[in-house]
């Protein structure tokens, strides 16, 4: 099962960050989405929301109760702590993006048999991540510091698969394959909240096309 999620993330390339979409508009987006090709999703805790466990456990068992794992695979986004991963694990989640590296995290992550994907910005946190037993890294915050210096991390590092997030978007995003990243996630620039706010769903499966020209 895990390598099946790692295989998935490899084919797909791009991961949409579902943020701040509520229970009443959650399947709607996804199903936009989809519509578009999109086939890996990640819905993030709140850290500042206290009930961000029960309401994002609630947001992710609402699509992986809709959605087979080979139409939209699910993973869970800003996990900060195990008990989040334990919380997105019971909902159907199968991959764990963090923002940061969390020794524990990933840990909790691989005991639970999930695929493990650690913020890190730097060589060193990079692989610190991958010795703790990351299955990608997150190159965060990407887009402010561009291709040139993702490439200049991946080069070294070719034993790490990265993924690149923050800044990416439809005219972009080839440029940042090419850096020697596996993949990408993309939030704003593909996840409309405004569209979303005006119910405009069609709006996000036009974005998502604009990714597989």
């Amino acid at each position: 099962m895990k390598q099946n999620v790692i295989n998935a993330i490899l084919e797909h390339k791009i991961i949409a960050i579902v943020r701040g979409v509520a229970s009443p508009d959650i399947l709607d987006t996804v199903e936009a989405l989809k519509n578009g090709g999109i086939k890996l999703l990640e819905i993030t805790f709140n850290q500042k929301d206290k009930n961000t466990l029960d309401n994002t456990k609630r947001l992710i068992s609402m699509v992986t109760e809709k959605y087979s794992n080979e139409e939209i695979c699910i993973g869970a986004g800003t996990v900060m702590n195990e008990q989040q991963v334990i919380a997105a694990h019971e909902a159907g989640a199968k991959y764990f993006i963090s923002p940061n590296t969390n020794v524990n995290v990933i840990r909790k992550v691989n005991e639970l048999g999930g695929v493990s994907i650690p913020g890190a910005l730097t060589p060193t946190e990079a692989q610190i991540a991958y010795e703790a037993g990351a299955d990608f890294v997150k190159l965060f915050p990407a887009g402010d510091l561009g291709p040139g210096y993702v490439k200049s991390v991946c080069a070294p590092l070719n034993h790490i698969p990265f993924l690149a997030v923050g800044g990416i978007n439809a005219s972009n995003y080839l440029e940042y394959m090419k850096t020697g990243i596996k993949g990408v996630g993309i939030g704003g620039n593909l996840v409309d909240l405004n569209a979303i706010a005006n119910k405009d769903f069609e709006k996000l499966t036009k974005l998502a096309l604009e990714y597989k020209q």
